[in-house]
């Protein structure tokens, strides 16, 4: 349970900001299936409200157990976490030719969202009971990269190629973020880099037309380029003020593909313009800077490391999910942090964000 001492010390900035994106969120879901005919498409704004609900439950266990705990039972949480996505492998629902959900009642699951959150307790782990002083070699690092490569191996061969780059990303995070020599440093990034172009021949050919698209969307207008081209269209053509909820005309004539859940943004962008986007940045701005000062206040190096594998999660999640809309980055189907629909990322990322605000709340504890 939560003591009542550590309730006065709840971070009610945080959490409203992290409802106030929710409500966003089940807005333009609706306004985003506004007038389909389909009651499936229509009532899905309904079921985002209801996983809201499951996720505050999942952020309140977040909040009443210490976070010393979930350092005890890290390595055990991710081993369960392994097995679950081998199991996905085996006897996961295949959609679309990818297996990554468990159907669970009338519920599928998609485990590689709960993949993320695992990783993180492990190298937060690992990393919060390592050295305390020094600085780290290769030869420390082969235990949190075997830890990182077995996830991203086993999420990648579903396939989910953007869920497995994000993971890695974070694991990078975690080593920029230790002690670490320079050198050594740049000649792992180094090496990173000269390895990213071999990429290429591991790509599915769907995959690759999207690579190539993203630099030319024209290339393959009515196949791998226009969700990018349509994206594009939307969010431009939203202005300064929008057109107006339950109003955009890509998302209610059904140009805009994916619309409640890859593109919202676009939907977004489109009806609420420049002015509904700047909201929606800041609030996000604000969470991540809110968790930057939770990690760096953190009352241990196990906090540290957690706060800041989950801050860096939801960062890179909001930087290439938009930056996929405006045509940055290529297609990878991410979805926005707690605004596009799904359940398993809605409450994965109300979990992060319970344990988030627990360890800011513990901070000042014994």
């Amino acid at each position: 349970m939560i003591d009542q001492k550590l309730a006065f010390k709840f971070n009610w900035g945080l959490f409203i900001a992290i409802l106030a994106v929710s409500i966003i969120g089940v807005i333009c879901i609706n306004s985003a299936n506004h007038g389909r005919t389909e009651s499936f498409f229509r009532d899905l704004y309904i079921k985002q409200v209801y996983w809201i609900l499951l996720g505050l439950g999942a952020m309140l266990i977040a909040l009443a157990i210490d976070c010393r705990e979930f350092s005890r039972h890290a390595y055990t949480i991710y081993g369960i976490t392994v097995l679950a996505l081998i199991y996905v492998l085996g006897a996961g629902d295949s959609v679309s030719g990818a297996k990554r959900w468990i159907h669970v009642g009338s519920f599928s699951l998609q485990v590689s969202e709960f993949a993320k959150i695992a990783l993180i307790l492990a190298l937060a782990k690992y990393f919060g009971s390592g050295k305390i002083q020094g600085q780290y070699s290769f030869r420390d690092l082969w235990i949190p990269a075997l830890l990182t490569g077995i996830i991203v191996m086993l999420i990648a061969v579903q396939p989910d190629l953007g869920t497995a780059i994000m993971i890695f990303l974070i694991f990078l995070v975690f080593i920029t973020a230790i002690e670490i020599h320079g050198v050594f440093l740049t000649k792992l990034f180094g090496t990173g880099v000269f390895l990213i172009p071999l990429l290429w021949f591991f790509l599915k050919d769907y995959q690759k037309r999207r690579v190539m698209t993203l630099f030319n969307p024209e290339i393959d207008p009515l196949g791998a380029g226009y969700h990018a081209i349509q994206s594009k269209i939307a969010i431009g053509s939203g202005g300064f003020g929008g057109k107006g909820l339950f109003m955009g005309t890509q998302s209610r004539l059904n140009f805009l593909p994916e619309k409640h859940t890859d593109f919202i943004f676009s939907v977004l962008a489109e009806e609420t313009g420049f002015i509904g986007v700047i909201v929606l940045l800041s609030l996000y701005l604000f969470i991540l800077l809110k968790g930057l000062s939770i990690a760096f206040h953190a009352r241990d190096r196990f906090s540290l490391f957690l706060a800041l594998g989950i801050v860096s999660s939801i960062s890179f999640y909001v930087l290439f999910n938009i930056g996929m809309t405006v045509g940055l980055f290529p297609i990878t189907g991410l979805p926005l942090p707690l605004v596009s629909y799904g359940g398993s990322s809605l409450v994965t990322n109300f979990f992060a964000l319970g344990l988030l605000l627990n360890i800011g709340m513990r901070r000042m504890a014994l």
